[in-house]
């Protein structure tokens, strides 16, 4: 195997045992973590140790209280995470304060408060439009000018890129875009934001070396935090990557702009509580983000489950108002549970069915005996009961001419997307190489019977329809599958599955195809 398939793969399954926002919430509380102790050793001086625990104290307490409060008036059960996440961050942006006192303790529990009362009042049918902890420090920074408090609390985001904290940063911030598979979205801020303060940093430090100013911007600007943990917010970003590309470069030249008005500029505007500081550079790509598509949240009532196999189940719902999707996308789910475990409460699942003009769409999982507390609440519902849906998108979409060949390479439940597609246009030249785990696992033989069909396994079936054929293989790999589809070299191919799967795929293919694009199922 080649080291970096086997890093990747390592990533991956690592990762995938746990949800984006559970990932989130754990390198947050490492940061913090790792912050204090730093403080407790003298590795970071000047700041209280009683002083940061208070004030992280106080933010997961309004920020958690606020939202149990705020989901009771607006009669959701809200997500207990999210709410987790938004203190932690707004932990990052204030610490330290300059006085831990009362008054100001007070206005920080405002900012929490504000953030997580965003999520309702500044949003768009049940989706909130800005990221809860910028909101929150914006809000709040208004509202103390409004009433004329004369020394307001900022947020400074000095934790966010000091020094020492830097390599964690970095870690982080690398795993939460691994994990979400933004790490393109990412860099390209990292990029444009960095190179812009450095231009900027070179002409009024003309003293110091390049490595210094580097240093100087990294390590004074919170480039890797805001674009790790903050950027990366899947709520707030546009459902297709050529989107989130754009919203990720605007907001990076937004965030550089104050450092060129200073260069440019003897006398720069005062725009009070409007001057561009990081937070605001994250509401305008928030907003632009939200002119891109004004997504909203869907319910969903559930019409009927289904047994396909023995580990493949498969729900019908309708959605309460009309929703709009290409075949080959993802939704993510919400289902309220108790006690839920290192999976959580939010899920994103391949649309299996294709669009309908009556709202009706399906999803199907897998449901080993190991199942996660999600699917186990999920599978209990009964008929009539609903599901929230935050949001519909994802780039996982076939050329938009059906003549143009195709080669589609599902492992398992990654069948899903290519049931949209196929079930939309069964017209398509298309062929599909489907591997599966055993003769018994084999869902949807119906609904493919009319496709061309490599069915890859480790035992026959005992019945196939008739323009599927089946090679015997304990795995899907490059070569056999150049071997079953001998004209792969004019096909574009697509490949979805686990991770390990895709990984072991997908630079064989590469080689021997017109192009790769990919889907990973994570964590099933």
């Amino acid at each position: 195997m080649n080291p970096l398939t086997g890093i990747r793969d390592l990533l991956d399954r690592q990762l995938g045992r746990v949800t984006m926002y559970r990932l989130v919430t754990i390198v947050l509380t490492v940061l913090a973590a790792v912050y204090v102790i730093f403080t407790a050793t003298g590795v970071i001086d000047g700041l209280s140790v009683s002083d940061q625990l208070i004030t992280l104290a106080v933010l997961l307490v309004a920020s958690y209280g606020s939202s149990r409060i705020l989901g009771a008036v607006w009669r959701v059960r809200p997500h207990g995470e999210s709410a987790i996440i938004t203190a932690l961050l707004l932990f990052f942006l204030y610490v330290p304060l300059l006085e831990t006192d009362a008054t100001n303790l007070a206005w920080l529990a405002g900012a929490a408060v504000l953030g997580n009362a965003s999520k309702y009042v500044l949003a768009w049918r049940g989706r909130h439009i800005f990221n809860p902890a910028a909101a929150g420090a914006f809000l709040v920074l208004l509202v103390q000018d409004l009433v004329g408090r004369e020394s307001p609390i900022n947020a400074i985001w000095q934790t966010a890129a000091t020094e020492k904290l830097f390599p964690f940063v970095v870690v982080g911030a690398f795993v939460v875009l691994w994990r979400t598979r933004r790490l393109d979205i990412g860099m390209l801020f990292i990029v444009i934001a960095g190179v812009l303060i450095v231009v900027c940093l070179l002409d009024v430090s003309a003293d110091q070396s390049f490595v210094d100013v580097l240093k100087l911007a990294f390590y004074s600007y919170p480039i890797v935090f805001l674009a790790g943990f903050m950027l990366s917010e899947p709520l707030t970003l546009p459902p297709r990557r050529h989107q989130q590309l754009v919203v990720a470069a605007v907001t990076a030249v937004v965030f550089a702009y104050p450092s060129w008005v200073y260069l440019l500029t003897d006398s720069p505007p005062d725009l009070g509580v409007f001057a561009i500081t990081p937070e605001l550079s994250l509401l305008v790509g928030n907003l632009l983000a939200f002119a891109f598509a004004r997504r909203r949240g869907v319910t969903f009532v559930l019409q009927e489950k289904r047994q396909l196999t023995p580990e493949t189940r498969e729900l019908t719902f309708r959605a309460k108002r009309p929703v709009s999707f290409q075949p080959g996308q993802y939704a993510e789910l919400t289902v309220p549970h108790a006690g839920p475990d290192g999976r959580g409460s939010r899920r994103s699942f391949s649309i299996a069915s294709p669009p309908d003009p009556e709202g009706r769409v399906s999803f199907a999982l897998r449901v080993p005996e190991s199942s996660s507390s999600f699917k186990k609440a999920l599978l209990a519902l009964e008929p009539g009961d609903t599901v929230q849906a935050t949001g519909i998108g994802g780039d996982f979409l076939l050329p938009p001419d059906p003549s143009v060949p195709v080669l589609l390479v599902a492992g398992g439940i990654g069948i899903t997307p290519f049931l949209s597609q196929l079930r939309h246009e069964s017209s398509r030249d298309a062929v599909l190489v489907y591997g599966v785990s055993s003769p018994d696992e084999v869902p949807f033989v119906e609904e493919l019977s009319g496709v061309q069909v490599v069915l890859v396994g480790p035992a026959r079936p005992s019945e196939l329809p008739e323009r599927w054929t089946y090679v015997e293989a304990p795995f899907l790999s490059a070569e056999l599958i150049a071997e079953a589809v001998p004209d792969l070299a004019k096909r574009r191919a697509y490949v979805s599955g686990p991770p390990a799967m895709v990984n072991a795929v997908r630079v064989g293919l590469a080689k021997r195809s017109k192009g790769v694009r990919t889907d990973y199922f994570t964590g099933y």
